[in-house]
């Protein structure tokens, strides 16, 4: 849910401690287990119980990445969200409509399904709903589609951005990520030694983007 604060070690201790064992345990925690985890703990609990509350209002891709559904990461969360627009309707998506869905496939679709169909979920979907956080994608104001249609792929070390912050302003201008290089790809944004996927989209005569020309598109 990328709360400040709350690192990997300070998942260990919780989970040690058997103050947390699922997300929801984490909506849960009162300021004493908190204060508890650290020596003069006061100021900590402050500033973490503050980062948990600002974690509610999170767009939806982040709490599907939370969930921890297998095989599915960040990529696939963005998808979707911004596809299904609402966590219910993820959970209510048929296998063939999340295998149709470009870079999820049938082994994802599956595994969507079947996590979504187990009683612990329901019930903990239940409960996130009640501690309020947030289950629908954030729909931007003066949404700008400059990208629409327009398909990405990203290769080599970017010097301004990083992967993730590329893939965002990608997205947030109406385009699409993808992992591999086809005949529907529309540019390739190459970094610094880009490998196979540069030389895949030279010979199929996709448009490469050197980082500087990818900064002007996004002026």
């Amino acid at each position: 849910m990328n709360i400040d604060g709350l690192g990997e070690n300070i998942i260990n201790t919780l989970l040690d401690k058997k103050l947390i064992s699922n997300i929801i345990d984490i909506y849960n925690l009162t300021f004493d287990d908190i204060a508890s985890l650290k020596k003069n703990g006061t100021k900590f609990a402050n500033n973490l119980i503050n980062a948990i509350e600002k974690s509610k209002q999170n767009d939806l891709y982040r709490l599907i990445t939370a969930l921890g559904i297998n095989h599915i990461g960040l990529k696939a969360s963005k998808i979707l969200a911004k596809k299904f627009k609402t966590l219910d309707n993820i959970a209510n998506a048929s296998l063939e409509e999340l295998s149709e869905i470009e870079d999820i496939g049938p082994i994802m679709a599956k595994s969507i399904v079947e996590f979504f169909s187990e009683e612990q979920t329901k019930d903990l979907v239940k409960k996130l709903k009640l501690a309020g956080v947030n289950t629908e994608i954030k729909l931007e104001e003066n949404v700008d589609e400059r990208f629409s249609g327009k398909i990405f792929v990203l290769t080599g070390s970017l010097e301004n951005y990083t992967r993730e912050e590329a893939e965002n302003i990608i997205e947030r201008f109406g385009g699409n990520v993808s992992s591999s290089v086809s005949k529907k790809t529309s540019y390739v944004l190459a970094g610094e030694e880009a490998g196979s996927k540069l030389t895949k989209a030279e010979s199929l005569g996709i448009t490469i983007l050197t980082e500087k020309e990818f900064m002007e598109m996004i002026k």
